[in-house]
């Protein structure tokens, strides 16, 4: 794969063999990212665990204490008048009803970053399912998206203020935005910091052996920089 003089130039900068500190990691990321939009700075895990097995599954939530730097439409699928109405209250942006679900299945429509839902309408949603779960939107109990009527407000508001839904892959890889790159060098670390501490608190039961096995942190688009995980995950 070719690159260009931008990206060659921002490799120079990155010592292959070294192991940066995670606030290292983060400020040369960000002093590597000089492309003309605003990158994220993204966290890239390679997980020992085998995603085959339904027990070394790694998937949960964090909220990032500094947000992720941009804005997150709402949508929230309820059933009854009563629960859109709490809904909008909270600052939903969209009623996921009926009219919408047929619209996500007949249409792909997929204008919102993501979702939430009451129980009730889980079977529902269920028909949509193979739309919204491999692109994330899914609502799933483990991940804190489906909830009562009484929680949404509290739901609405930490995915609006940067709640980071992060589950691995079929490879056993994880990936994690942390926030823009325009962000001060502080902000970003305590954002990175607060991914990395969230995933060393899902280690399946199941795993033997080192957990997080690697760690890169990266622009959009600079090259990836490796991470100093430090002992004690094994």
């Amino acid at each position: 794969m070719s690159h260009g003089k931008r990206f060659l130039n921002a490799i120079k900068q990155v010592e292959e063999e070294k192991l940066y500190t995670l606030p290292e990691a983060v400020a040369l990321a960000k002093k590597l990212a000089t492309a003309k939009f605003d990158e994220t700075l993204e966290m890239h895990f390679r997980l020992g665990i085998d995603p085959r097995h339904s027990d070394q599954q790694v998937r949960s939530t964090v909220l990032l204490p500094n947000g992720l730097g941009k804005s997150v439409r709402v949508i929230v699928f309820v059933e009854t008048g009563d629960d859109a109405r709490k809904a909008e209250a909270a600052g939903a942006d969209i009623i996921g009803d009926e009219q919408v679900l047929a619209r996500i299945q007949n249409e792909n429509w997929l204008e919102f970053d993501a979702a939430l839902a009451v129980p009730s309408m889980m079977a529902k949603i269920g028909r949509v399912a193979k739309i919204l779960g491999p692109r994330g939107l899914m609502p799933n109990p483990k991940a804190g998206t489906v909830v009562q009527p009484d929680g949404l407000e509290n739901a609405i508001k930490e995915l609006k203020a940067g709640r980071v839904e992060f589950r691995n892959d079929k490879t056993g890889n994880l990936h994690v935005p942390a926030g823009k790159t325009s962000f001060d060098v502080d902000k970003l670390t305590e954002n990175a910091q607060a991914i990395l501490d969230a995933v060393q608190r899902q280690r399946p039961s199941a795993v033997k052996g080192t957990f997080i096995r690697r760690l890169v942190v990266a622009s959009t688009m600079g090259p990836g920089i490796k991470v100093e995980i430090g002992g004690g995950i094994v």
